[in-house]
Formats: C-alpha cells, sequence, structure tokens
C-alpha cells in the first residue's frame, strides 16, 4: 500500500508534515546559497521563513497532541496553475527573481500535491482533516506565489 493510501496516528501524520517542512526549507536554504541576485535571495528567504514556522507549529501540535486553528482552512483556495505551466528548473548563481519564484512555486505545488494525496487516504478519518488544512495552507502560499508572479511578470493584455 503506498503512502497515499494509508492513514496515519496522530503521532505519525504530524512527524510527516515536519518531515515535509525541513524538507521544503532545506530546498530553499540550498537554493539561496547559491543566487547571487538580493532580490531572489530575499523571496526564497521569505518563504524558507514560513517553512520553517510551520515547522514550529507542527511541533508545538506534536507537544499539545492536537492541532488548533484551521478553521479558515476549509476553504477552498484556486491557484492558477502556474506550476504546470512552468517548467521547474534548478536555481544558479544568476537566477533572478522570476526563476526563483517559480521555483517557489513548484515547491509549493509538490507540497500542496502530497498533502492533498495523503488526505485523500485518510478520508473520513481524523487525520484526513488535519492533513486537507495542510493542504489548504499549502495552496494559500501557492496562491499567494502565483498572485506575485502575475503582478511582477505577467503583463495585461
Amino acid at each position: 500500500m503506498s503512502e497515499d493510501q494509508v492513514c496515519y496516528t496522530f503521532d505519525a501524520a504530524i512527524e510527516m508534515a515536519i518531515t515535509m517542512e525541513e524538507e521544503g526549507f532545506r530546498n530553499y536554504l540550498s537554493a539561496i546559497r547559491q543566487l547571487k541576485d538580493k532580490g531572489a535571495r530575499d523571496l526564497l528567504r521569505g518563504n524558507a521563513l514560513d517553512e520553517l514556522n510551520h515547522k514550529q507549529q507542527l511541533e508545538k501540535a506534536l507537544l499539545d497532541g492536537r492541532m488548533d486553528g484551521g478553521e479558515d482552512l476549509d476553504k477552498p483556495v484556486p491557484t492558477m496553475n502556474l506550476g504546470y505551466i512552468f517548467k521547474k528548473e534548478e536555481l544558479g548563481p544568476h537566477s533572478g527573481v522570476r526563476e526563483a519564484l517559480i521555483y517557489a512555486i513548484h515547491l509549493e505545488k509538490g507540497a500542496a500535491d502530497y498533502y492533498q494525496k495523503v488526505s485523500s487516504g485518510c478520508e473520513g478519518a481524523p487525520m484526513g482533516k488535519l492533513f486537507a488544512q495542510l493542504h489548504q495552507e499549502e495552496k494559500r502560499h501557492l496562491q499567494a506565489l502565483e498572485d506575485l508572479y502575475e503582478k511582477h511578470f505577467m503583463t495585461e493584455n
């Protein structure tokens, strides 16, 4: 049985989410270390800090034995699906803000897709709601990145 078909205990679900957030942070950190463009580094730094904040919230939930909040995360978050339009490319020292933004869009899309798969495997169980909330939270980040891309890089017709 694959991991998107399995429902987890609260502790296992939170540990898995912590690992996911840590991996996201490490991806951002790795990209930041090779970029020379200050704007691109700043953009990714903000997203890396978001990942650390999520990880801390999840670790607190692990200590408390429950996850608070998320009431507003029950509403679907629409995105433009720019992750399907732009090819995922690794960043290099000379990558700029546009490339960093596309990179971040792909990272957030990957996290959102992951949480969606796992929440489907737990549908109807308490952990299903937790993963659905994490999915919506990642989609909010994706939407914010896509809005930023639209504002700065998409021309109006």
